[in-house]
């Protein structure tokens, strides 16, 4: 079996040797030419066969401008979520269940490399200085990384899988992720222009749900998409904008938030506001802007029940302002009429496990009720 590790420290000494820097200045064609040479150094060295030959041409050029080891699970349109725990192990996540992939990185040298080709692409640095970053990848896969020290175990890097096609209710039905009853009332909401809180744990669905959303929206209504990191599917739509959040750089960029960009998309005559994600202070801004003509927005936001969801919401209101909990509650019911809880279970199944309607407050509480979905 060949060394992997030697060949493409070989490869990169001949780049250099052209004056070129592997990682940003030599072309595809070079590096190709590069591993080729080495490979053919090998076979007269020590003999291999043309499926060796061709397994390590692959692997030495996924080592040198892909994702490595793990570029076959970034290949797999069924994989929706990678783990590299460092050296010690990698996990991914397929239909719903996570298993250990089979193979690891040769040298954590390897794995800071596939990192720096990463955030290297978005103008992004990870460091000692700046251990914890999030990026993503070309296809728009949502990249956390976390580095020594804050992580004792080695780099560790989760890659969130940017679906190829955004699933619609349909789908959804189809999988077992949604009932025809729930699908049938969701998609009268969105008709007749309800705006809907997406509620759910890490994992649960909130993303393609909140995508198949969409897909029932009008063609000619104008979207304005607001999030972290761009998740969403806009494709075949005109009059759709997508906004994403900036950190501030060392190059003196300064920082943009969702709040900044829910402020900007007020002024852009937008028909429908989408929120990736509600997390922090924003939410009041979100609130203020259902609250003056935006019906008919979606947001998500992380919480464990819909009753959770209502007393996180409350929570993010007051990091915006500090605001007596009777006009908070007032904006929150005048704002969201339904909230949709996704939920998965032990098997990796996402679903929609609960609507509620908000009707109203009474005693300095909101009134709901339980929507029949079953």
């Amino acid at each position: 079996m060949p060394n992997y590790g030697e060949l493409k420290r070989r490869a990169i000494g001949l780049l250099e040797q052209g004056g070129n820097a592997y990682l940003t200045d030599a072309e595809d064609g070079r590096v190709k030419e590069a591993i080729r040479a080495v490979i053919s150094t090998e076979q007269r060295r020590e003999g291999m066969s043309f499926y060796e030959w061709e397994k390590a041409e692959k692997r030495l050029y996924y080592a040198m401008r892909g994702y490595d080891v793990i570029e076959e699970l970034m290949e797999d349109d069924e994989v929706s979520e990678i783990m590299i725990n460092g050296m010690e192990s990698i996990f991914y996540e397929k239909g719903g269940v996570l298993y250990r992939f089979s193979e690891n990185f040769e040298s954590e040298e390897d794995i800071y490399l596939m990192i720096e080709r990463i955030v290297s692409k978005h103008n992004r640095k990870v460091n000692l200085k700046e251990p914890i970053v999030d990026t993503k990848c070309p296809d728009g896969s949502r990249v956390h990384v976390v580095l020594p020290p804050v992580s004792v175990t080695g780099p560790v890097v989760t890659i969130r899988r940017f679906l190829s096609k955004a699933r619609t209710l349909k789908d959804l039905i189809e999988c077992g992720g949604i009932s025809n009853k729930a699908a049938e009332f969701l998609r009268k909401a969105i008709k007749d222009r309800k705006t809907i809180l997406v509620s759910g744990g890490t994992s649960s669905g909130k993303t393609t749900l909140l995508n198949a959303l969409i897909d029932e929206i009008d063609e000619d209504e104008r979207i304005i998409t607001i999030e972290d990191s761009a998740e969403l599917k806009l494709d075949g739509r005109e009059n759709a904008i997508s906004l994403e959040c900036r950190n501030k750089t060392a190059e003196g960029l300064s920082e943009i938030t969702l709040r900044d960009l829910i402020k900007a998309s007020l002024r852009m005559r937008p028909d429908r506001i989408i929120v990736g994600e509600v997390r922090g202070a924003e939410a009041l801004d979100l609130m203020q802007a259902l609250n003056t003509g935006h019906e008919g927005s979606l947001c998500t936001l992380h919480a464990n029940s819909c009753t959770d969801a209502l007393l996180r919401l409350k929570i993010l209101m007051l990091m915006g302002m500090e605001l007596p909990m009777e006009a908070i509650i007032s904006q929150i019911v005048a704002g969201i009429d339904y909230i949709v809880q996704m939920k998965r279970d032990g098997n990796g199944r996402r679903e929609v496990s609960e609507i509620i309607r908000l009707c109203g407050a009474e005693n300095g509480e909101i009134i709901s009720e339980r929507i029949d979905i079953d």
